[in-house]
C-alpha cells in the first residue's frame, strides 16, 4: 500500500471549486460560538461541495484567523452568507423552496439512517449551538428533525463532527438517487466510492 500524492488526488483549484456542480444542500449554523468549529464546517462543506453555508445569529464569520486556521482555505471555495436572525433565515429558505431539517434530538425526530431526503427540492440542514442545540424558535419552523443515533453516556457530538456525519450520509443518498445519478457527482472519478 502506498500513500497517494496530492497530484493523484485530483484536487480542484479554487475557481474549479466555485464553478463545480454543488450538492443541493445548504448548511445553516444557528448560534455556533466556536470559530474553530465554524472553520471545520467550512472545510467539511468544501469536501462535500455543498451549495452554501449560512452563518446565523452570533455565529462568527470570516475573515478571522481562528476560522482560517481550521478552514485551511475553504472560506475561498464555499459560498457563505450571514443572517443575524436564524428563524428568519429558515423562513426565507422555505420560501425559496427548501425542505428544512434540523439536526436535533427532539420529539418525533427521525434517525439519520431512516431519513430519506426528497431530492426533487433542495435541502437545508440546521445545526445548533454547542451547548444548547437548535433554538426552539427555529424548531418551530423546520419541516422535521434528524437525529444521529448515539449509544454512549454523552449523547452529544461536536457540531463539526455532526456536520461531517450528516453530510456524508446525505451525499451517499444523493448519489444513489435519480437526481444524483444524473449529476456531476460521478463515482468513476472517485475510486474509493465505487462500492457504495
Amino acid at each position: 500500500m502506498r500513500k497517494l500524492t496530492m497530484a493523484e488526488l485530483g484536487r480542484k483549484t479554487v475557481e474549479e471549486c466555485r464553478q463545480a456542480e454543488k450538492l443541493p444542500v445548504v448548511v445553516v449554523l444557528d448560534q455556533v460560538r466556536s470559530m474553530y468549529n465554524v472553520g471545520s464546517v467550512f472545510r467539511t462543506a468544501d469536501a462535500f461541495q455543498i451549495q452554501a453555508l449560512w452563518l446565523c445569529g452570533y455565529t462568527p464569520t470570516p475573515p478571522h484567523r481562528d476560522i482560517h486556521k481550521t478552514a485551511l482555505g475553504a472560506t475561498e471555495t464555499v459560498s457563505w452568507q450571514h443572517d443575524p436572525d436564524t428563524p428568519a433565515a429558515v423562513s426565507q429558505l422555505k420560501a425559496e423552496g427548501y425542505a428544512v431539517w434540523a439536526v436535533e434530538q427532539a420529539e418525533g425526530s427521525r434517525y439519520l439512517h431512516d431519513f430519506v431526503p426528497d431530492f426533487s427540492q433542495p435541502i437545508a440542514l440546521v445545526f445548533g449551538n454547542e451547548m444548547d442545540g437548535v433554538q426552539q424558535a427555529v424548531l418551530d419552523r423546520v419541516d422535521g428533525c434528524i437525529e444521529i443515533p448515539q449509544f454512549g453516556m454523552k449523547h452529544s457530538l461536536n457540531i463539526a463532527v455532526s456536520v461531517g456525519v450528516v453530510l456524508w450520509d446525505v451525499l451517499v443518498k444523493y448519489m444513489r438517487s435519480p437526481q444524483g445519478r444524473l449529476s456531476a457527482f460521478d463515482l468513476s472519478a472517485h475510486r474509493y466510492l465505487k462500492g457504495i
